[in-house]
Parts: C-alpha cells; sequence; structure tokens
C-alpha cells in the first residue's frame, strides 16, 4: 500500500495548516505544528518554511518564550485584516474622489476663463466691452459642470466596495482630468496675462472679472 504524501501546491498547504489552527483555536510549538501538518497530508520538508511565510504575511502570530517558539492563529484575526484591507480600499477611494472634486472645480475655473479670452475675439476690436457680455455663458458652464461633479460624487459613493481594477480605472481618470485642468489652468493665466500686459487693466480687477483668487493655481502645485 503506497504511503506517498498528496503533492500540494504552496498556497493549498498555506491553507491546510492556517486550517489547522483555525479549527483547534489553539497554541502550537514548531515540532508540533509540522506533527499535524504532516498527518494533514502537507510533505514534511516544507512544513517549516510554510508556517513561515504565514507568520511573514501575519497571517500567524509567534512568540519566543525561553527555548521554544509557539505558534497560533484565530480565525478573527483573519477576519480583521479582510476589514482592516476594506477599509484602506475604502480610504483610498475617497482620497481619490475629493482629488476629481478638486480638479473638477479648477477645471471649471480654468474654462470659465478659457471662454471669456475665445468670446473676446470675435468682435471689431472691441475685445474689452464684449466680455462681460460672455459672464451668463459662462455661469451656465458652471453650472453644469457643478452638476456632473455631483454625479461624479454619488458614483464613487457606490464604489467603495469596488474591485481594485475599479480603483486603477478611477486613478486613470483622475490623471486625465488633471492633465485637463492644468491646460486650462495655462489658459486662465494667458488670458489674465493678455488683460494686464496688452489691455492694461490691474490684475485684482481681472481675477474678479474671470472669477478667480490669489489662491487660483495648477492643480498639483495644492
Amino acid at each position: 500500500m503506497s504511503t506517498k504524501t498528496k503533492r500540494m501546491s504552496a498556497e493549498e498547504k498555506r491553507k491546510v495548516i492556517t486550517g489547522l489552527y483555525h479549527t483547534s483555536k489553539d497554541v502550537y510549538t514548531e515540532k508540533e505544528i509540522v506533527s499535524l501538518a504532516t498527518k494533514a497530508g502537507v510533505n514534511a520538508n516544507s512544513i517549516i518554511d510554510i508556517n513561515q511565510s504565514l507568520c511573514d504575511d501575519n497571517l500567524v502570530d509567534t512568540e519566543k518564550i525561553g527555548g521554544s517558539k509557539y505558534f497560533w492563529s484565530f480565525p478573527a484575526k483573519a477576519d480583521r485584516m479582510r476589514q482592516l484591507e476594506h477599509e484602506e480600499t475604502v480610504r483610498k477611494i475617497e482620497v481619490l474622489g475629493k482629488g476629481i472634486v478638486e480638479a473638477e472645480v479648477k477645471l471649471a475655473d480654468a474654462k470659465r476663463g478659457r471662454e471669456e479670452e475665445e468670446d473676446g475675439g470675435n468682435g471689431d476690436g472691441a475685445e474689452e466691452g464684449e466680455k462681460p457680455m460672455t459672464r451668463a455663458a459662462k455661469m451656465a458652464r458652471r453650472s453644469e459642470l457643478a452638476k456632473s461633479v455631483a454625479e461624479k460624487t454619488a458614483e464613487l459613493d457606490k464604489l467603495k466596495e469596488n474591485d481594485p481594477q475599479a480603483i486603477a480605472d478611477l486613478e486613470k481618470e483622475l490623471k486625465l482630468v488633471t492633465e485637463a485642468a492644468t491646460r486650462w489652468t495655462d489658459n486662465v493665466f494667458a488670458c489674465q496675462e493678455y488683460m494686464v500686459k496688452k489691455r492694461g487693466m490691474v490684475k485684482k480687477e481681472v481675477n474678479k472679472m474671470i472669477g478667480i483668487t490669489d489662491a487660483f493655481d495648477y492643480p498639483d502645485s495644492k
């Protein structure tokens, strides 16, 4: 009759050894866990290394008392680790969500400046007279962007239990939004410089006209 031990993958061995701890909820010496795992079908030569890998991953606790090392792992520990991982994922999503909202706000400010610059160049040398007339259009655009921000915020709330792929997609979206906000910020500053240097306006008045403050800056400078 064959007494060969069934071949197991490293992950299967980890599950068997973890199961021994969780089933008994007891504390073992290294010699005891080797004996139990061997009886459970794990190759004896690999048990010490597998057990150590579980310790390295914080799935098994260990303590040296006197000349012996003791090992234990309770089911509640694995549950707590999964809870902590979930909380960390939620935290990252919230941070990304705040970044997107801030980027959208800056993008709205930048687009208002761009609209003013473009609309101001359509007249027959009367750019200054036409700029105030674009205010209503700019405010309408701001309302649209504010609505978009609200929708994205609601969408983020639904993503709090999503998988890592959703987080990766969100990071890509944040990068694109930030790049767009940077381009529009360039446009706002170009418009500001044009009206100050070419039209002789006071910078403070220009800022008030285009709806920005002295704190207005590039997204990645905050």
